[in-house]
């Protein structure tokens, strides 16, 4: 009797043993820092539809949804706006610093600025980039790095690389090709 209790315990002890060696413990690591590079299109109109950019999910967002959380800036001709008190309901603020991108590690905690009125933008036009009169060639400027707080609270720093003329004929351009690279913190840390 003895024989067949010790039995009993050691396979019982072992089938433990075994199922609990196969279970995983280590969790998927969660992705929390994206990093793209990509591109826009956005009207030359100054009077023009916005066009709407999702940090978050790294998408244009239909004019439709001006009016959601869906969206983080706006984009038309050279005129930035944010989802924040005059333009949406988000909480998107902006902060435009002398940094080189490679360098700003963190997210400002607080000082981000806010579309207040359309004639007070939290992104001054003009402040990101120089106009060469010969060429009219819009350049942003080097060592400056954009800091976003988005609609929803998490934080972003982008640069913009270039400004091009999409391909026209006639006087006048149709679009504007922004091209940027942005480093996306999902987890709503400052850090990068």
């Amino acid at each position: 009797m003895k024989k067949a209790i010790l039995s009993s315990i050691c396979i019982a002890t072992g089938a433990m043993l075994f199922f609990s060696a196969c279970t995983k413990s280590d969790p998927t690591p969660v992705v929390t820092i994206i990093q793209k590079t990509d591109s826009i299109k956005v009207n030359f109109s100054p009077v023009a539809p916005y066009t709407f950019f999702s940090f978050k999910n790294d998408a244009l967002v239909a004019n439709s949804d001006s009016a959601s959380t869906k969206w983080d800036f706006g984009l038309r001709f050279t005129t930035f706006i944010l989802n924040s008190h005059t333009y949406g309901p988000g909480n998107a603020g902006a902060i435009l610093q002398n940094t080189i991108y490679s360098a700003a590690t963190t997210a400002p905690a607080t000082g981000y600025a806010y579309d207040t009125a359309s004639t007070q933008k939290g992104i001054k036009d003009g402040s990101w980039y120089d106009y060469n009169v010969a060429t009219h060639a819009f350049v942003p400027k080097a060592g400056q790095t954009f800091f976003f707080r988005t609609a929803d609270n998490f934080y972003v720093k982008m640069e913009l690389l270039a400004v091009d003329y999409e391909a026209f004929v006639g006087p006048t351009p149709s679009r504007l090709i922004y091209r940027f690279r942005y480093t996306y913190q999902a987890n709503g840390s400052l850090s990068f």
